[in-house]
């Protein structure tokens, strides 16, 4: 059973305080485990440059929309590039290469299904062992989804995303505390410390970052991305559903972007709608006079059937200054 992402971690509120002191050895644990497994691990090297795309949260920062750009101005570049996941939610350990016409989400995850449609993409629970795969198949550079915790693979280029969206009292890293108390992976600044640079993720209707949040990371590079509507929301009211980090993101983008939105429903991340909640979220729609629209992540794990009845809302990260990225970038062998 998943479980949805509390929202109340993203608060920083004195209410919670109760909350913390009873997680807190639990968090105390996480931490001690994860520095541990850092400090002991020995990064493989594979011959080739290897971008991580990570976060310090647990989900719901942006890193595959910025995974996809990354992705896209390399290749523009002329470099072939290949991705590297975990392929969360799907049941192969790899190393498999993506192929859209045999794998489904339950294979290699939905967001595999994603970056696959503009690169190739290894999916290994062993990273080491993917990045190999890549390098045999002819990758010239490897970005790779998440894995900024994962110290097994040396890496050229550290990016932590942070999602800047501050507004509502919500703030990307809460309070500070690590899971189960809080949003965090590992201690901000323990975090920081391993990041080349940050990148921040923006909705396209926030003017600028939150200077704030901006403060935390002086003294290292910070980009600035978009992330933007690919076309407009479906026209007519709409019900939408979503599985998403931060579902409630998807609300407030659909409502931003001028969807006629009467009905909302939240899953956990990674969650696979069941033909049961499918059935009753579309009786819904009729009895509104309402189309269906979700995330182009929880599109791809839908059947054939299902895609056709239901419109996917499909957004895309874009880099405000491309050369800041470039100044940052590994040279390629």
């Amino acid at each position: 059973m998943k479980l949805r992402t509390p929202r109340s971690w993203y608060r920083r509120d004195r209410r919670r305080r109760a909350l913390r002191l009873l997680a807190a050895p639990i968090a105390l644990i996480w931490t001690g485990v994860t520095g541990r497994r850092i400090a002991r691990t020995q990064p493989v090297e594979v011959g080739v440059p290897v971008i991580c795309v990570g976060n310090l949260t647990v989900g719901g920062a942006g890193k595959t929309p910025i995974v996809r750009e990354l992705t896209r101005i390399l290749s523009a570049r002329g470099v072939r590039v290949h991705n590297l996941t975990r392929g969360h939610g799907g049941r192969l350990a790899g190393p498999v290469r993506v192929d859209l016409g045999v794998h489904a989400a339950a294979d290699v995850g939905d967001e595999p299904l994603m970056l696959a449609q503009d690169a190739p993409v290894w999916i290994s629970r062993d990273r080491p062992a993917g990045a190999r795969a890549a390098v045999a198949a002819g990758a010239e550079i490897i970005v790779m989804d998440d894995g900024h915790q994962n110290p097994s693979l040396a890496k050229a280029l550290s990016l932590v995303v942070v999602d800047g969206e501050t507004r509502d009292g919500e703030w990307p890293f809460g309070d500070g505390s690590v899971v189960p108390a809080g949003p965090m992976r590992e201690p901000l600044a323990v975090g920081l410390a391993r990041a080349d640079a940050v990148i921040i993720l923006l909705p396209s209707d926030l003017p600028a970052a939150d200077p704030e949040l901006l403060a935390l990371f002086a003294g290292r590079p910070v980009l600035i991305a978009r992330l933007e509507p690919v076309g407009p929301p479906p026209l007519g009211p709409q019900v939408a559903f979503a599985g998403i980090g931060k579902p409630w993101k998807m609300e407030r983008t659909l409502r931003a972007a001028g969807c006629d939105l009467i009905d909302f429903a939240p899953l956990a991340d990674h969650q696979v709608a069941s033909e049961r909640f499918l059935a009753f979220i579309a009786d819904r729609a009729a009895v509104l006079g309402a189309g269906l629209v979700t995330s182009e992540k929880d599109w791809v794990k839908l059947s054939p059937a299902w895609r056709a009845r239901v419109t996917p809302f499909v957004v895309r990260a874009r880099l405000e200054d491309e050369a800041a990225l470039a100044a940052l970038l590994p040279p390629i062998p």
